[in-house]
């Protein structure tokens, strides 16, 4: 992440008056098994975060060791989930949605404007009501979306450590609940389990 501009969108968004900006992001929108994360940062404006980046572009002993220093650091953390369940009932964009703002309302004080990553604000069952900007590739280019991501990617992966526990026969410890080839071998032999999306599992 460039440094110089890491700050851009907070900056701009304190400049218009707003004084506690959070970045919002979530985990786990394409798996077949598992729960939609996400998680909401407030960071102290300037804090140095080295190798804060993209969740998606670190490594899991690099998402592991920022975990407990973006806590640490932060102002306020929050991590919420929406579980498969839901994600059937209503749909993947609406879970994601409802997930952010969940998130989002369990901060101390409430935010009073968020950076969310990507360019959607709702879904066909939710909405983010708090004031916030979307902003495309925003884990490349927030920080306070970036260390989000990070929080939301590394809770969710240990929950599917959980679920590897609970339901062996899947392997989730693998592939965290993906469409992987491995993990629809286990699908075809096993079948689906209360924690799979069946509605994402059509295909089978």
């Amino acid at each position: 992440m460039d440094e110089l501009d890491r700050w851009s969108f907070e900056r701009e968004a304190r400049a218009a008056g707003y004084a506690w900006v959070c970045g919002c992001d979530e985990a786990g929108a394409g798996p077949l098994a598992g729960p939609v994360y996400a998680a909401a940062v407030v960071l102290p404006f300037g804090a140095e975060l080295p190798g804060l980046a993209d969740s998606k572009k670190l490594t899991e002993k690099k998402r592991e060791a920022l975990f407990p220093l973006i806590q640490e650091t932060a102002l306020a953390w929050a991590v919420a989930r929406v579980e498969a369940e839901e994600i059937d009932a209503t749909d993947i964009l609406s879970a994601r949605i409802k997930a952010m703002q969940l998130a989002m309302d369990r901060l101390d004080p409430r935010p009073d404007f968020a950076l969310i990553d990507g360019n959607r604000d709702r879904g066909r069952s939710f909405a983010i009501t708090t004031p916030h900007l979307t902003v495309v590739k925003g884990d490349d280019r927030s920080a306070s979306i970036a260390a989000a991501s990070i929080l939301a990617k590394v809770s969710r992966d240990r929950y599917m450590l959980e679920l590897d526990r609970q339901y062996p026969e899947y392997q989730f410890a693998k592939h965290k609940g993906y469409g992987t080839a491995l993990h629809y071998q286990l699908l075809r032999e096993h079948g689906p389990c209360p924690a799979h999306r069946r509605s994402f599992l059509k295909a089978l």
